[in-house]
Parts: C-alpha cells; structure tokens; sequence
C-alpha cells in the first residue's frame, strides 16, 4: 500500500495539480483553452518529439515495434468499441463519438508526463514514438471516422498535412538516419519549446475538464470509460508479449495504452458536428478515475513484472 501511495503522490498527484490550475484558470479567469491548446500542437508538440528522438538513445527495432503496437491496438479497440456498442443503441454522431473516444488515448498532456516521472527518459522517448503515431493515427483513421459521422472525409489528407508533429517526425529520422548533429543554435531553443510542452499539456487539459456537461448517454459513457481504462490495459499485455517488447518500450507501450480518452477526440467532435458532450464526459470520466487503475499498473511495471 506504501508503494500504491508513493506512486500516486509522486507521478500522478503532481499532474493533476497542474490540471487544477488549468480548470481555475478556465473557471475563474475564462482562460482560453484553444489558444493555449494551438501553442502546444502547433509549436511545443514538434519540438518535444524531435527533440526526444534525436536525444534519446533508444532501440530502432523496439520503437518499430511501439508504432506497430499503436497501430494493432487502435485497432482492437475499433473492434472492442463497435461490439461493445451494439447493444446501446446509438445515433450515428454519438456512435462515430464513442468509437473515437475508445480508439484513441491522451497519449500526450497526461501520458508523457506519467511515464517520465514513474520510469524515466528512456521510456519518454519510447512514449514519444507512441505520441506520434497516434497522432497520425488520429489525423487520418480518427478523421476518417469523425466524417463517417456527418459530412465528407476530404479533410483527412488535409489534415495529416497541417500537423506539425509529422515533420518533426521527419527532421528527426533524418537527422540520425545522417548521423549529422543539430547546431546548438537549434537545439537550445528547441530544448526551451521541448521543457515547456508537458506543463502546457497539462494546463490545457485541467482548462478542458472545465468545459464539460452531462451527457445524454450515461451507459455508453460508462462503457466508454470501462474499456478505455479496463480493457485497453489487458490488450496492452497480450500485444506487448505477441510483439516481444521488453524492458522501457514494454513500460511505455502499456501505459500509453491504458491512459484515459484524449482530449482531441472532443475536438473531432465539434469539427465534425458530432456528440461532443459525449465525448467530453467520456474525457473526464476516463480522466479523473485513470488514477486508480494507472498506480497498480506502474507499481506492477515498476518491479519488473
């Protein structure tokens, strides 16, 4: 119970401290959430993901196999969604809601922050090529699947190409693949943009929190929340087993995996004209209960299992 109590006091309290702040700045100031939100994607995303790819000396074969961790379980968890929904009964807006809520983890403003913190920057950077994928993932499976809801499926490509993260993506497998170093001219200020990204992340996820409203479908948020923090973490185990991921990249992979419902999905759905009630109670619910699951996870991580 010590450990449990460490754990949370130590990785996840201090993040949702910062989340306080952000849900009091949106409650009592009006703080704006998708200013602070355009900051993180658009310059602090970028430079945190190249920066722990071209800093980090972690396995090529392993993160190959954390993407295609990312990949297989998005997956699974489209087909988890859509089964567990059968019987729920729900219009085609809330059911395009909920498989994205199910499909798609916070990866980034909460995930990044708990890995670091309860195992280090070796597993930050595996957590970054989980980052990313998912990412692309979302910008072009989740908006795939955010049009199948209403309206046309264009805006996919398009979308893929406004996402600053990718080309990051691209400079970094570049930069190692040459073997070239980055001048310190670039680093520093990317080293600057990358020490603020997690704090930012952290702020606007406590200033979305603020914005929800209850929802018209109180069983399929349940069972949203149940899969996303319950099921998630168990086809985590059985994929990192089948992909032989190990050690920093296992940690990585299956917390990744088991963290709440991200916040872009409720994102998706105001693009996408969607049920984006739904999908903000599935964020905070995930969000706030994530805690009880997470610590038995990282104790049971932490000591080698």
């Amino acid at each position: 119970m010590s450990l449990v109590v460490s754990i949370f006091s130590q990785d996840i309290l201090p993040i949702f401290v910062v989340a306080g702040v952000g849900f009091l700045l949106a409650r009592r100031f009006g703080a704006n959430v998708k200013t602070l939100s355009t900051v993180a994607f658009n310059a602090l995303s970028p430079c945190l993901v190249f920066d722990q790819l071209v800093t980090a000396k972690v396995s090529v074969a392993q993160s190959w196999r954390v993407a295609l961790f990312c990949v297989l379980l998005t997956v699974a968890l489209g087909v988890t969604a859509r089964l567990a929904a059968l019987p729920l009964r729900l219009d085609r807006a809330t059911l395009s809601s909920f498989l994205l809520v199910v499909m798609f983890s916070n990866s980034g403003n909460y995930a990044l922050p708990v890995v670091l913190f309860a195992f280090g920057r070796e597993s930050l950077a595996f957590a970054s090529v989980y980052f990313v994928t998912s990412a692309i993932l979302v910008y072009t499976v989740g908006v795939f699947v955010a049009a199948s809801g209403r309206g046309s499926i264009r805006s996919a490509v398009l979308g893929l190409a406004r996402v600053p993260t990718i080309y990051a993506v691209v400079a970094a497998v570049i930069v190692l693949a040459a073997g070239a170093t980055v001048p310190l001219a670039v680093m520093r200020p990317v080293g600057l943009l990358n020490d603020a990204a997690l704090p930012v992340m952290v702020l606007a996820l406590g200033m979305q929190l603020e914005r929800a409203t209850p929802s018209a479908h109180p069983a399929a948020v349940t069972a949203a929340v149940i899969v996303s923090l319950v099921v998630a973490p168990i086809l985590a185990f059985a994929l990192t087993a089948t992909l032989g991921l190990a050690g920093a990249a296992r940690q990585a992979s299956i917390i990744q995996a088991s963290m709440p419902a991200a916040v872009i999905t409720t994102v998706l759905a105001l693009e996408f004209d969607l049920d984006a009630g739904f999908s903000t109670n599935v964020v905070m619910f995930s969000t706030l209960l994530s805690p009880f699951t997470l610590v038995f996870l990282i104790a049971y991580l932490q000591r080698g299992y």
